[in-house]
């Protein structure tokens, strides 16, 4: 039988993701076999540790970067072997190169991004491009994931970038144009409260039963006819943590995101809603 052997840095990665201390992480992690995800789900049962974000560490080196143009605003995140590099003024030329590529002709995909021509040199493609400054830096360097969003009349995007582009977070707003200083309030703090989805009907039934079952785990004992009511208000916790549009507003937390936006529409009679949004960090699982 395979034996998995605990290293010290899946122990440090369970207790950042929980919160739970290093003796009950490696125990965790025994019972678990190694498996993260189930260690976390059996100390969330056992009523050790709370509701855990899913991106855990941030593993790779690289950057963020945003460029636009007159049609769209584009993300792409770029990495490289180490930090060193990704501070270099050529990576960060290669950076703001690839950005602009991407919002000026928006592919449907990084596929399809990597095999275009690139326009300052037509003669080569996008990936023989990012393959030439690989010789040139000496390092390698992917260009991991891309993401447009097309500018229109009647939506508003905020793109706000953290440390250095190493977070980006972005907001799109539809039923109004120039409300990018609301979109880009809301990106902020997306960027420090971590929301993974925009409202609870988005959650998938995967999720809602998972968590169902860990609320379940945590009440054992309890009266019969108070069980639901009790999970039920867990799983509004949970909503409440979860969903974007639930989240209390970092700046003013008598509001919610939804309840903000709401109010922003009542000012200026548009018919405001977040449609969207993206929080990227690097390295990101």
């Amino acid at each position: 039988m395979t034996v998995v052997q605990i290293t010290a840095n899946m122990i440090k990665e369970l207790r950042e993701r929980t919160g739970v201390g290093m003796g009950k992480c490696k125990e965790a992690l025994e019972t678990a076999k190694g498996d993260m995800e189930l260690a976390i789900a059996n100390l969330r049962k056992a009523g050790i540790a709370s509701a855990v974000k899913k991106q855990g560490r941030e593993t790779n080196e690289g950057k963020i970067g945003v460029a636009e143009s007159s049609q769209a605003i584009a993300i792409v995140e770029v990495n490289a072997e180490t930090d060193f590099v990704v501070k270099n003024d050529r990576f960060k030329q290669l950076l703001e190169n690839i950005c602009q590529e991407v919002a000026n002709t928006t592919p449907a995909n990084l596929e399809a991004f990597l095999q275009q021509s690139y326009s300052k040199d037509p003669a080569h493609t996008i990936d023989q491009y990012r393959a030439l400054e690989i010789q040139a830096i000496g390092e390698n360097i992917q260009i991991r994931r891309l993401q447009t969003y097309a500018k229109g009349k009647s939506n508003s995007i905020g793109v706000y970038s953290h440390m250095d582009g190493k977070i980006v977070c972005v907001v799109e707003i539809t039923g109004g144009a120039h409300e990018e200083a609301l979109a880009k309030d809301i990106a902020m703090h997306i960027a420090a409260a971590a929301p993974e989805f925009l409202s609870a009907d988005k959650v998938p039934d995967t999720v809602i039963a998972h968590e169902r079952d860990i609320a379940k785990s945590q009440i054992k004992g309890k009266p019969e006819n108070m069980l639901e009511k009790i999970v039920d208000g867990k799983m509004n916790a949970f909503y409440d943590s979860a969903c974007l549009l639930r989240q209390k507003y970092i700046r003013d937390d008598s509001l919610t995101i939804a309840e903000l936006v709401a109010k922003r529409a009542k000012e200026t009679g548009k018919p405001l809603v977040v449609s969207g949004f993206l929080r990227w960090a690097v390295g990101q699982q």
